[in-house]
């Protein structure tokens, strides 16, 4: 299994969500952050006065998906979605993870994360994807 966190724009959105549904990735947890990355945010003029806006709101993307392959096509229906060619695009970390626990059944892997049929359609999708 691989985690992907995707930290994009706020007017993205949509367009993430959008294409991560077309791709049918389903289950994904989307928060308000906000950080700064090389650009170290912006100035802005309240009053006369310059402030130094350091922190920039973004949104962040956390999904799991079941193999390398799904996070290849994962990661590239974000990076087109999320992208303006502008900086503060965004960033996307991809990960392995270890195990996962569904708190209320305790089953651990892959069977905490989707259900039986979720776990059919990920079958079939990968099949159809190699042909």
């Amino acid at each position: 299994m691989i985690k992907i966190d995707a930290i994009v724009r706020e007017d993205k959105v949509e367009d993430v969500k959008d294409a991560l549904q077309n791709l049918k990735v389903n289950g994904m947890t989307i928060s308000q952050v906000m950080g700064c990355g090389t650009s170290l945010g912006y100035s802005h003029f309240v009053r006369g006065s310059r402030v130094d806006i350091n922190m920039v709101p973004k949104v962040k993307f956390e999904i799991v998906v079941s193999n390398k392959e799904w996070a290849d096509f994962t990661v590239d229906a974000i990076t087109k979605a999320a992208y303006t060619g502008q900086h503060g695009d965004g960033k996307i970390f991809v990960y392995e993870l270890m195990d996962v626990v569904r708190i209320r059944t305790r089953e651990h892997g892959p069977e905490a994360v989707w259900d039986s049929e979720q776990k059919e359609t990920s079958v079939e999708n990968e099949n159809i994807e190699k042909k």
